[in-house]
């Protein structure tokens, strides 16, 4: 390992995360650079509705202006950089207001920020000239689809970053650019880096997606939860990036949680499809690296194999596709797929029918027990959620007709959430956009600085070629029926509409067992709710790992389905409640 080091600290994962964390991580220990990550494609719509309803200098993530009250003092005492997506639809707005705070506090800083993600204005245009922003998922054209168009902002990379770190910039207010771009851009500056030398850029890429999500790299939402010693003030990370992109994962002493190669290799896994990790700076390869625990709350990462970027970049578009309202009915105790039906059937009948709503979907969750021994143990769930464009259809009139039904239908009638007036519907719509569109703009000292990307420039051709696995010999005997979770880890989140679900095992006779047992149709029998959903499986032996991704099961986004779990965060804990049989030594692993 280099002793020569930038180490990015990362003080929010997501937009509401701990607000004292940006002080504590300032406080906590030695850090070059201080980022956050605010912005997920919901947070984009929240951003929307809170500029449509305030106007101004509305837009942008204003929870980081007090963050960055508390921060920027000390921060400029000690040389730190602070580099954040908090800009979200409005980094000049954030950027004046930064400087305010400055100025209040009679500091002297240099403020850039950066644009060139938001295409609303353009978006008639592109499309005129052949972009037809299909939906990645769907392959229908955003023309097609009948939705109203409410934001749309391409993924920058680092290198605008990266130009405004080198014009000294103290701080840099980033729009739309990809999670890893703000841990990219300080890496790059640091080392003078070049847009060809791929394998550093995907190391801090690697790097960038680790610690996007703030605690989760440290123990937070872990598998094995029972590993982590404390989970009272759980740390935050810390990427120790050197010249080459090696880097070691940490955190500050006397923090809680864990820095393990589980806990890594969990976040590695996080929101992924394929292991190749795209980003419009660089592909990283996520099958290509080599990982070890270092130390206590030390994991080291290096050999990550980089290449050229593609030549698309991802655009994050949120529609308006019409409205919708829902209701949860309880039913209790006996007879209650009959119970449901007699609901069903009268409440549709009194509203003319199912076909006057675009879309119907009615789940009936069994959680109702035997000789239950309290109310509660034996109760079932109907949830019906009904959408349409018309906003009368799913407004008051159908909260109305189930409220009329709760003297005149079945027996035990109850329900929670059962009235409202609806709402719309925000539908994220993913899209790819040539980058020869994309222009980003950096404004730093009255100046405006073009940055053309990567994709765009004539660099070398850089492919990366994985080995093939090849697994060591599984363990006869007996077979055993243990919990899955008891052998494998997994950590499962949302991409858009689809999920994706991140198995991991602790030893190679394991992975060589999952690696053989957990086929795609496995997975449908283990979770029978997946079954109609298109399924990808990708291995990643260096891991000890393999990924699923379960496409359009999360319909048109978290702001848009009706799952408990719209962003599918549970997922990977269904299934490691699964019963599997493995032979006896595996068993033996785990004390079973």
């Amino acid at each position: 390992m280099s002793d020569e080091v930038i180490r990015v600290a990362n003080c929010s994962g997501f937009y509401g995360d701990k607000l004292s964390a940006a002080r504590e991580m300032v406080e906590g220990g030695p850090i070059d650079v201080l980022t956050g990550d605010y912005l997920a494609e919901l947070t984009m719509a929240i951003l929307y509705n809170q500029k449509q309803q305030r106007g101004g200098n509305a837009g942008y993530v204003g929870t980081f202006l007090k963050q960055f009250r508390e921060v920027v003092g000390p921060c400029l005492e000690k040389g730190i950089r602070i580099v954040t997506n908090a800009g979200g639809l409005n980094p000049a707005g954030m950027a004046a207001d930064a400087q305010l705070i400055i100025d209040e506090l009679g500091l002297s800083a240099k403020i850039a920020y950066i644009d060139g993600d938001d295409l609303i204005e353009r978006m008639a245009t592109l499309q005129a000239a052949g972009e037809t922003f299909s939906n990645i998922d769907k392959g229908i054209a955003l023309s097609d689809s009948g939705n109203e168009l409410l934001t749309s902002n391409a993924y920058l990379g680092a290198w605008g970053i990266k130009e405004a770190l080198d014009r000294g910039a103290d701080i840099v207010i980033c729009p739309r650019v990809t999670d890893a771009a703000v841990v990219i851009g300080p890496a790059a500056w640091k080392f003078d880096w070049q847009r060809c030398d791929f394998d550093a850029l995907a190391g801090a890429l690697t790097a960038g997606h680790i610690i996007e999500c703030g605690a989760q790299a440290c123990g937070g939402n872990y598998a094995f939860f029972q590993e982590v010693p404390s989970f009272r003030n759980v740390g935050y990370p810390i990427a120790e990036i050197e010249a080459d992109g090696s880097f070691t994962i940490t955190k500050h002493p006397g923090t809680g949680g864990l820095v393990s190669v589980g806990t890594v290799t969990a976040q590695l896994l996080y929101e992924i499809s394929t292991p190749a990790y795209l980003n419009p700076d660089v592909i990283a390869h996520f099958d290509s690296l080599q990982i070890e625990q270092a130390g206590d709350d030390r994991v080291y990462i290096s050999g990550v194999r980089g290449s050229n970027p593609p030549p698309t970049h991802k655009v994050c578009i949120n529609t308006a596709s019409g409205f919708k309202n829902g209701t949860e009915i309880i039913l209790t105790g006996l007879d209650i797929e009959e119970k449901a039906e007699i609901f069903t059937d009268v409440l549709f009948a009194s509203l003319g029918g199912r076909d006057q709503f675009d879309d119907v979907e009615i789940q009936l969750i069994r959680t109702d027990h035997e000789e239950a021994i309290q109310n509660e143990e034996a109760q079932a769930s109907l949830r019906i959620n009904v959408q349409s464009r018309d906003p009368q259809k799913v407004g008051r009139l159908f909260s109305a007709k189930i409220v009329e039904l709760a003297l005149a239908n079945y027996p035990g009638f109850t329900g929670r959430g059962m009235t409202g007036s609806g709402g719309p519907v925000i539908a994220y719509w993913p899209a790819l956009i040539d980058s020869r569109h994309i222009v980003e703009h950096v404004y730093c000292d009255g100046e405006v600085i073009d940055v053309i990307p990567t994709s765009q420039m004539d660099v070398p051709e850089i492919y990366y070629q994985a080995t093939p696995f090849s697994p060591v010999e599984i363990p006869a005997g007996d077979l055993h029926r243990i919990p899955f979770g008891r052998l494998y880890g997994t950590r499962s989140g949302d991409k858009g509409g689809c999920a994706n679900v991140g198995i991991w095992a602790k030893t190679t006779t394991a992975y060589a067992f999952l690696y053989e047992f957990l086929t795609v149709e496995r997975l449908r029998e283990l979770m029978p709710d997946v079954a109609g959903y298109e399924i990808d499986r990708y291995e990643i032996p260096n891991l000890k790992a393999l990924n699923f991704y379960i496409h359009g099961i999360l319909g048109d986004g978290v702001s848009s389905n009706n799952r408990l779990d719209g962003q599918a965060k549970s997922m990977g804990e269904y299934l490691r409640s699964k019963t599997i049989e493995v032979p006896a030594a595996l068993a033996a692993e785990v004390g079973l």
